[in-house]
């Protein structure tokens, strides 16, 4: 233990200004946005709507994010990472305050979609940002801390959101429709605070000056193909976990709520519990690379959350399907910045944005296209088969995009290590 909380310690020591600026903004905006994703359900449910206009708004927020992400990406490898950054901040902060406010179903859905394109500037250019501000040696520990911190950022938000809407209704007798917009209000407030430590990032721009790679369209397909054929093989991974997470991952709080009938409170708690299991998961990955290398890690832990995810498809028992959450939440995610590091040095530095771009796209297709899917088939079959459907489908979408991955990138070789970042 000593041995392996040192080395975190050192590899934090090494991290430069820039870095350590964006992974405080990272925070901010994420506990806003932990706020908004535990009990945003629960605030259209109390508007009067069904959970097919969940669907709708889920699907709308995903298919937002699946159009802008290659644009975007485009922008950030020319324009440079810290100013789309600031753009996506900015936007996306605002229209989380007017969903907050916002009651009409037209507007509800015109604001999930500026969710989810603002949202895509931050997320394109996020780890491109680290990247270049980091080594390759460096990066599968700093991609790990960063999602970890992710996850701290939505446990923290899971849970004030869970608590703090039950603590207005109850404790202050506001109506719950009132209690949850005032707990939307704090979220947006919070994500504002991140543009503050975004603004001092200090980004030097000389290579996007460059008519290179990503940066001329007119060159996109006759400069680094090799890294045109990564982004290819990777995104079919994104697009197969994409689906399968489409179908469970927004609809977790409606799960636990419907099934079990238990309090928002209680359904943060365990939300936040698996964002906490999450973060442990990522501080463990580096170590499970150091082992057996990227490929086989990433396949491992992705195959190792499936018993977990199908005993949380069909348990009736609250106890059992929180394990099961909680070990699946871990298992599956803490393979994501191992992948993203390996994205990270397979391709050309100049198409990094459209590398990170392309793969959150796809992953954000198939939120939008199985959002509607999910809430049909809860309807049709109930709150125990309908989830046990979507659930059983969800695990052959992850153990096919695994066994893809593990077929298409286990021969994959180590470049030399590079310069340290300044």
């Amino acid at each position: 233990m000593g041995k392996f909380i040192g080395e975190w310690s050192r590899q934090l020591k090494k991290y430069n200004r820039n870095v350590r600026l964006f992974l405080f903004a990272s925070m901010l905006a994420n506990i806003g946005m932990g706020i908004f994703m535990v009990i945003y359900n629960y605030y259209i449910r109390e508007l009067g709507f069904s959970d097919q206009m969940n669907g709708r708004v889920i699907a709308m927020q995903a298919m937002a994010s699946a159009i802008a992400l290659l644009p975007a990406g485009i922008m950030s490898d020319k324009f440079g990472r810290k100013k789309i950054i600031m753009i996506g901040a900015l936007f996306a902060a605002t229209s989380l305050l007017m969903r907050a406010v916002l009651s009409a179903e037209g507007l509800l859905i015109a604001m999930a979609f500026a969710t989810g394109l603002f949202m895509a500037f931050i997320q394109v250019s996020s780890i491109p940002l680290l990247a270049e501000n980091s080594t390759e040696k460096e990066r599968v520990h700093l991609f790990s801390f960063n999602f970890a911190l992710i996850m701290v950022a939505n446990v923290i938000g899971n849970a004030l959101g869970g608590t703090l809407t039950d603590v207005f209704h109850i404790f202050f007798h506001v109506s719950m429709l009132d209690s949850v917009r005032i707990t939307l209000l704090i979220g947006s407030f919070i994500f504002f605070g991140a543009l503050f430590p975004i603004n001092k990032i200090i980004e030097e721009q000389k290579k996007r000056d460059q008519k290179t790679g990503a940066s001329s369209l007119a060159k996109l397909f006759t400069t680094h193909r090799s890294s045109l054929k990564w982004i290819g093989l990777f995104a079919i991974t994104n697009l197969l976990i994409g689906f399968g997470s489409g179908l469970v991952i927004p609809y977790l709080n409606l799960y636990f709520s419907d099934r079990f009938d238990i309090s928002n409170s209680l359904v943060g708690i365990i939300l936040s519990l698996g964002q906490a299991m999450t973060a442990v998961a990522f501080m463990i990955g580096p170590s499970v690379v150091q082992r057996f290398g990227e490929v086989k890690a990433v396949v491992m832990l992705q195959v190792a959350s499936l018993p977990f995810l199908l005993l949380t498809a069909y348990t009736e028992t609250l106890w059992l399907a929180v394990v099961g959450f909680l070990f699946r939440q871990a298992l599956m995610n803490a393979g994501n910045p191992i992948q993203m590091a390996l994205m990270m040095r397979t391709v050309d530095d100049s198409m990094k944005g459209l590398a990170n771009s392309v793969g959150q796209m796809v992953f954000q297709l198939g939120w939008a296209v199985m959002g509607p899917v999910s809430t049909s088939i809860v309807m049709i079959y109930g709150a125990y088969f309908g989830y046990a459907y979507v659930f059983s489908i969800t695990a052959v979408l992850y153990l096919l995009g695994s066994t893809y991955f593990y077929i298409v990138f286990r021969h994959i070789k180590r470049r030399q290590p590079e310069k340290k970042a300044a």
